[in-house]
């Protein structure tokens, strides 16, 4: 009986396979990308959650609509201390930051 072979892989399997070896220049672009697109993911999640529009949250932070539509849509990269505005008197959050060593 013959077994058929899987084409399955793990998600780091396919990174590896397609952008290299984490500490590559390719994965690792690869991998700032993901971070920015995740902020600005965590940023229009957070602002649905609140009920607030693109332009009430820019209202609240001392920036634009435009500003805060190409942060969620990963166009700019946002600096920490406009990030930290955003979380705080935007949203009414806290932000917290960690490092993580591999």
């Amino acid at each position: 009986m013959k077994t058929k072979q899987s084409n399955t892989m793990t998600l780091d399997q396919f990174k590896d396979k397609h952008y290299g070896k984490v500490g590559t220049k390719k994965r690792d672009e690869l991998e700032g990308a993901y971070e920015n697109f995740k902020i600005g993911y965590l940023i229009h999640e957070a602002r649905l959650k609140r009920g607030l529009t693109q332009e009430q949250l820019a209202n609240k932070v001392g920036t634009s609509k435009s500003y805060i539509s190409q942060l969620e849509n990963n166009i700019k990269e946002v600096r920490l201390s406009t990030l930290k505005k955003i979380i705080e008197l935007g949203l009414g959050g806290q932000l917290d930051l960690s490092v993580k060593f591999l």
